[in-house]
């Protein structure tokens, strides 16, 4: 019996229709699906069919000057905002230029995914050029990297390696031989699922044994870290009602004014050797969202709480007594709300106040320093005094940092990005072009050193290209100076550390960039804030003294 019109229709209806993609429209498809915007990369022969499938999706392709900017740019979009960072990269040397920046984003657990184009697939494991097995090369770096080898495992490969990225914080990659991206499947797209997040119940147990350890506690110290930043106030309350001084890792820089009379500042060479004098004295440390302790500064007789809500990162670095897992958000406010009444060491608090005036009386000297070259301290109180309230502050690894961090008071709103574990020079810039394209109506300076700035120069261009109105703020002192002081402190040669530099205001006006140059402190703060009211890129080169930081010594700290 023939089917007549009504059954027709409804056969129609009722059979899904499958739909025919590309390997390459699949991947763009997926990345849509959940949430991506902008994929960095430096264009390749073995992934031109992608290209082609991003030119015809709502995703941004951002052409950049060098595949360690790409990733970097990725990894720096996942640390602002917590999302998947997508990089690309063809076979062989792109590849490998993509190490950098994942090592970044390894070190700090932020999720990116990185794709890369691989020779065609007849010629994979033999001696064609740009062949390398990257599975291999990648290893140490990502939680998962897989080949793909067949169109019909394109759905499930893509959405394993986010799932897998955004689940951990980390690292994921997928290779594609050339001769498969125009190969089609007919899976349909995995749509990113809608989770909702219950508040983790802690067992009321082991919330009294903290509160027992603090109790006991006559010179207690919170260090708060990244992780802490959106309990801020819980933080504070926390030291008020304990008694505790408090001091931030740069990741949490600004998140507690600098007029809160238990704060002193920061540990580590960029910290202050208050702060340092204070941990070593006290008995009961709390970690709040915080995984970095340098060494040298542990205090062997304290005992230790930690708070983190990845428990791989409870007491890996160092002993901890208790760990409690979960965000610092949820512990921290019961923890206050268990400590109300509860009796403060009034001689620990003089004792806080005491050091903390001495530290802030020295801070005040350094920013207040006047002449040419610049004081470096000077720039970072100019940088205070005259950033947005918001702004997002791309800090580079070097003397530079070290500064930052001892001199300059955050908002609190502001927020600041860094190479924090794996500490790359290079960071910066590509840091800042992300974050002007994720966050287009946030103020974005990049904080670079004259040797940071001579790694990723070419991508000044970049930022001119896509016309990002960052300020780039080069610290030039003509030398590496963070090795330089090592060098001497240490009685080893100078070799290597002087730098030849090129006029990066000269550069940046050939790149398209207006440019900037200060060498004397009289014309600091009218020159940034003139800088900061340009709509578009910005080059500001300031001329500062080759000073040895306070307290360097050969080893790292």
């Amino acid at each position: 019996m023939s089917e007549g019109p009504i059954q027709q229709s409804l056969q129609a209806v009722t059979m899904p229709t499958k739909q025919i993609m590309t390997v390459a429209e699949t991947f763009v498809k997926q990345l849509e699906a959940w949430g991506v915007r902008q994929v960095y990369g430096v264009a390749g022969d073995t992934f031109l069919d992608f290209l082609d499938a991003l030119k015809r999706s709502s995703l941004q392709f951002v052409a950049v000057k060098h595949e360690s900017t790409a990733a970097f740019m990725a990894s720096a979009e996942a640390k602002l905002t917590g999302q998947l960072g997508v990089c690309v990269a063809t076979s062989g040397p792109g590849m490998a230029n993509l190490l950098n920046g994942l090592g970044d984003a390894y070190q700090d657990g932020v999720a990116v995914l990185a794709i890369t184009g691989q020779v065609p697939t007849k010629l994979i494991g033999t001696d064609t050029k740009q062949y390398l097995d990257q599975q291999v090369l990648i290893e140490p770096l990502a939680a998962y990297s897989a080949l793909l080898t067949a169109p019909e495992a394109t759905v499930e490969l893509v959405t394993k390696a986010i799932h897998t990225a955004l689940e951990r914080g980390a690292v994921t990659h997928l290779s594609v031989p050339k001769d498969l991206w125009s190969r089609q499947q007919m899976k349909a797209i995995r749509k990113r699922p809608h989770l909702v997040s219950g508040i983790l119940e802690f067992d009321p147990q082991d919330v009294e044994r903290a509160i027992s350890i603090m109790k006991s506690a006559q010179q207690p110290v919170v260090v708060a870290g990244l992780g802490a930043r959106e309990a801020a106030a819980d933080v504070k309350r926390l030291c008020e009602a304990w008694g505790a001084g408090l001091i931030l890792s740069l990741g949490a820089k600004g998140m507690v004014a600098e007029s809160f009379p238990q704060l002193l500042g920061g540990i580590g060479k960029g910290g202050s050797p208050q702060a340092s004098q204070l941990l070593k004295k006290a008995d009961v440390i709390l970690l709040a969202g915080d995984t970095w302790w340098p060494e040298g500064y542990v205090p062997e007789q304290a005992r230790v709480i930690q708070i983190d809500k990845v428990i791989a990162n409870i007491g890996t670095r160092f002993t901890v007594e208790l760990g409690l897992v979960g965000a610092t958000g949820q512990i921290v406010p019961a923890l206050v709300e268990r400590l109300q009444g509860h009796e403060q060491n009034e001689q620990w608090l003089s004792y806080v106040g005491q050091s903390r005036a001495k530290w802030y009386a020295q801070v005040e000297k350094e920013a207040s320093s006047e002449g040419s070259p610049v004081h470096p301290a000077r720039l970072m109180r100019a940088l205070q005094n005259t950033l947005a309230e918001d702004a997002l502050i791309c800090v580079d690894t070097g003397d530079h940092t070290v500064w930052f961090n001892r001199i300059f008071a955050g908002s609190g709103r502001q927020k600041v990005l860094f190479s924090g574990t794996w500490r790359s020079m290079g960071f910066a810039l590509p840091a800042a072009l992300a974050c002007q394209l994720t966050a287009p109506d946030r103020q974005v300076v990049a904080l670079v050193g004259d040797g940071c700035l001579g790694m990723t120069l070419a991508d000044l261009s970049t930022a001119v290209r896509y016309n990002l109105p960052i300020t780039v703020i080069v610290v030039n002192n003509g030398h590496l100076q963070m090795e330089a002081d090592r060098q001497q402190v240490g009685e080893h040669t100078q070799l290597g550390s002087d730098l030849t530099n090129p006029d990066f205001v000269k550069v940046a006006e050939a790149c398209g960039m207006a440019g900037f140059r200060v060498t004397d402190s009289a014309d600091l703060d009218k020159t940034l804030a003139q800088a900061l009211s340009l709509p578009g890129p910005v080059l500001l080169d300031i001329t500062v003294s080759a000073l040895m930081f306070p307290n360097t010594t050969a080893q790292e700290g």
